[in-house]
């Protein structure tokens, strides 16, 4: 006489997926590998929003580095108003650059004066033309704007440095 056994017992054999594997898939159980981890420090909300405040500094033409990232991270995390308040550990920024995809880790490097003079007209005027409606977009009093010389606005930024951009571009992300 066969063994009696049960329909979900019959189908993982039949599937070569353990058992305990499909009973916990059919009550809706999430993949590990799928599921968000409590682990995470942000939120999925707070990890978009400074996503998006990355990309923001970066099409602007200046990507932050790990050290700026880490600041934004841990005053969101001080805004949450939690006693203690937590922070993000020295490898948060790597790991957080992992798990997004539109996000990559790479090195500038600092703009040439010597270079700028031969620039492009067309690039420069698109340039200007970002800046314009940037001030436009955040109402920006002109009073406001200085430090706008042949170097822009990398105050503090005289060497190369690790930034963190987004993954489309290519080769080294020149500060202006």
């Amino acid at each position: 006489m066969p063994p009696i056994r049960s329909r979900s017992s019959q189908n993982s054999i039949e599937q070569e997926v353990p058992e305990a594997t499909l009973r916990r898939r059919l009550s809706g159980v999430q993949n590990r590998a799928t599921s968000r981890a409590n682990s995470h420090k942000l939120t999925e909300i707070e990890e978009e929003s400074l996503q998006k405040w990355i990309l923001s500094i970066d099409s602007r033409g200046s990507a932050p580095r790990p050290s700026m990232v880490r600041e934004m991270a841990n005053l969101l995390l001080e805004k949450r108003g939690t006693t203690p308040v937590i922070s993000v550990g020295e490898k948060w920024v790597y790991n957080f650059v992992k798990r997004r995809s539109l996000l990559s880790s790479r090195f500038s490097k600092r703009y040439n004066y010597e270079r700028a003079k031969c620039e492009d007209p067309k690039v420069i005027r698109e340039w200007f033309d970002l800046v314009q409606k940037t001030i436009l977009q955040f109402g920006i009093d002109p009073d406001d704007v200085y430090n706008f010389d042949e170097t822009g606005f990398a105050i503090g930024l005289t060497a190369t440095a690790r930034v963190i951009s987004r993954s489309e571009y290519y080769g080294r992300r020149a500060l202006l």
